[in-house]
């Protein structure tokens, strides 16, 4: 059973990375002229804005929705990934700390929201496997049969 602290901390984690994602994403897919700069001068193509655009969209509605915990796994598995380039992207262009950490402050936030999510939200990798799927021996078989 999930504590009420806990899922007020989820909640608050998991509510402002979605705004931060809706809000970055719907800037890359308007392509802000301060956007498109900025994704410029790291050395990125203007056309990454709406690839990247549209997956931090699609990430908000995994987040927020009930269930779906394998595509939840996905959505923070890809913010990991998006988080980590962009921290990189600017450390490796000699940007100011203060862009550096920007992400890395976000990246904390989904490692909050991905460690306080409750088990309804969270893909337990044996639990979903299908019976064909797993495995026809187990160890014990297979010492007995050698």
């Amino acid at each position: 059973m999930q504590t009420k602290p806990r899922v007020i901390g989820y909640w608050v984690a998991t509510g402002f990375l979605a705004a931060a994602f809706l809000a970055a994403g719907a800037a890359e897919l308007a392509s802000t002229p301060a956007v498109v700069a900025s994704t410029l001068a790291l050395g990125y193509p203007a056309y990454v804005l709406t690839i990247v655009g549209v997956w931090k969209v699609l990430t908000v509605p995994v987040l927020l929705a009930p269930r779906l915990p394998r595509l939840k796994e996905w959505a923070y598995a890809g913010i990991f990934f998006d988080l980590t380039g962009a921290a990189a992207s600017h450390a490796f262009s000699g940007d100011l700390p203060g862009r550096i950490a920007t992400p890395l402050v976000l990246l904390a936030i989904a490692a909050a929201s991905w460690a306080l999510r409750p088990p309804s939200r969270s893909w337990k990798s044996g639990s979903t496997l299908a019976k064909s799927a797993q495995a026809v021996a187990s160890p014990e078989d297979v010492a007995a049969h050698a």
